[in-house]
């Protein structure tokens, strides 16, 4: 009985363990970028220091600020930042846009100090990352500095950080400067840390990290297929190779799926005035899109209440669209199957059906019809 205790009790552990220990890390995440569903992950909510993975947000806040093309002189407390550098000079001119390429490629915790001096100083610019996280949904994420070193209450989660990057690769300034492997300007070239960029054929981004307390830090982002991954490993001694094996794993679970094909019937439609009382509204092209395994999808159909006679085949009456967790994946107009003629018995409305007809196109009155039918992938 003992014996059998024992192996029982073993089994459950190994269970337990077996998904936290799939990879190197302490914790990851896996996430579509286009949907924010999570595909695969281990203590993905677990609060941890996130090195300069940090600067995602330093760089997001760069991007959107509209003063790249400022020019801006280094001063000495920026030029002195411990850590890793760009090597900015005190009393050097450049771009606020180089000293984002320095920050994203080379991780210069000089280029965080400088976008922070010159975007409102440290303490406001910490207040804006803090505030920009906090619009994005990222209740366990807090910043202490631009740069990532290592702070008291300086943390994140995996699949906060990759919620992060999927909101900031939507910049496209910042998806631009994260993808690019080496960057000129002047005398400076600047080669990115990521070598998953040289690694990983569909890589695009986005940023290493490291201190002694948070372990080897990474982020990447991949694009096949039309579809974006993010990967997010913390503390992982073996950050490369987990990440092209996550985002595999995540692209070979992607599946066609097609909901609907042009012509098919998507709902009837009354008709007033009309030698028909309903006509058929079907799908103008086909409706389709690729699923990951964990993603469900939906269909919203609109369409008008009703339409008046004279119809004509091929009209647009109304729009379906393909949703995943809100995004859109794909859309498609509907079209009237069937033409119907006036009936002249009916041609008088009278003055209250007229009024109903022109306060309906006052407000563009539309009604769901078919609000949500789940799909999933298949395997």
């Amino acid at each position: 009985m003992r014996t059998k205790f024992l192996v029982c009790l073993l089994l459950a552990v190994c269970l337990g363990m077996g998904r936290a220990n799939a990879y190197s890390a302490q914790a990851y995440a896996v996430l579509d970028a286009d949907t924010g569903v999570l595909l695969d992950g281990a203590n993905e909510t677990q609060q941890l220091p996130m090195a300069s993975t940090t600067k995602i947000m330093t760089g997001l806040l760069a991007a959107e600020s509209g003063a790249l093309q400022k020019i801006v002189t280094v001063s000495g407390v920026s030029a002195g930042v411990e850590g890793s550098s760009m090597y900015l000079k005190q009393g050097e001119q450049l771009s606020l846009q180089d000293v984002l390429y320095g920050l994203m490629l080379c991780s210069g915790n000089d280029a965080a100090a400088c976008i922070a001096e010159n975007l409102g100083g440290q303490t406001a610019f910490v207040r804006r990352m803090n505030k920009r996280a906090q619009q994005l949904g990222l209740r366990n994420t807090h910043f202490d500095n631009p740069s990532g070193l290592d702070g008291k209450t300086h943390h994140t989660t995996a699949q906060e950080l990759a919620q992060l990057t999927a909101a900031a690769l939507k910049n496209p300034v910042f998806a631009q400067i994260v993808a690019t492997q080496s960057y000129t300007s002047g005398t400076r070239t600047m080669v990115n840390h990521n070598k998953l960029l040289r690694m990983y054929p569909d890589a695009i981004g986005v940023k290493t990290g490291y201190t002694r307390t948070a372990g080897r830090c990474l982020v990447s982002a991949a694009k096949r297929n039309g579809r974006t991954v993010v990967a997010v490993t913390l503390h992982d001694g073996d950050d490369w190779n987990d990440h092209m094996h996550m985002l595999d794993a995540a692209f070979s679970s992607l599946r066609e799926k097609r909901v609907g094909q042009a012509g098919d019937t998507a709902a009837p439609i009354s008709v007033q005035s009309g030698t028909k009382q309903k006509i058929q509204a079907v799908y103008q092209e086909d409706l389709t899109t690729q699923l990951f395994d964990r993603e469900q999808a939906e269909i919203q159909i609109s369409h008008a209440d009703f339409l008046y006679a004279p119809v004509q085949q091929g009209d647009i009456c109304g729009s379906a669209k393909l949703l995943c967790n809100g995004a859109v994946l794909d859309e498609t107009a509907l079209i009237c199957a069937q033409s119907v003629a006036l009936d002249p018995a009916q041609e008088d409305t009278g003055l209250l059906e007229k009024f109903r007809h022109w306060w309906d196109a006052v407000r563009k009155r539309e009604a769901v019809y078919e609000n949500y039918r789940g799909l999933r992938a298949e395997s």
